[in-house]
């Protein structure tokens, strides 16, 4: 065979095994894509039910209810213009409170309710974690050598 035809192989091989990357990592990211959708979204019909998305807003004041199994827990999650219960069996982040932001996976259930299989609690950019204790906000770190 000649350096020429060799080449042509070599580069249609090189260019098969592209492709076929390509093709594994879009199937891999479908299975993990999920619509971001807020409570008035879902009030206002933009997601069906058994649909993967990821659910953000706030847990309602007042609204944590947790079950007998000691793992389910059942919230309300509110963007201040609408609500949308929610259902997560698990252990819910440290940062897990009433009246503080939180984004979870999962599906919307027929009945309305939104079935978490992930929460994750978010904090602002002012959060301190409470083993810093009431160190000043405005203290520099230490310079490291």
């Amino acid at each position: 065979m000649k350096a020429k035809h060799q080449r042509l192989v070599l580069a249609l091989f090189a260019l098969a095994g592209v492709a076929g990357a390509g093709v594994l990592a879009a199937s891999a990211l479908r299975d993990e894509a999920a619509y971001f959708r807020t409570p008035v979204e879902i009030r206002d019909g933009k997601a069906s039910v058994g649909e993967p998305m990821r659910l953000g807003g706030m847990v309602a004041a007042n609204s944590i209810r947790r079950q007998s199994d000691g793992l389910t827990i059942n919230f309300v999650a509110t963007d201040g213009k609408a609500s949308v219960p929610v259902e997560f069996k698990g252990i819910v982040p440290d940062l897990f409170a009433e009246e503080s932001g939180m984004v979870a996976d999962g599906r919307l259930r027929g009945d309305g309710t939104f079935v978490a299989d992930r929460i994750l609690a978010k904090h602002d950019e002012r959060y301190m974690p409470p083993q810093m204790g009431e160190m000043p906000k405005n203290m520099k770190a230490p310079a490291t050598t």
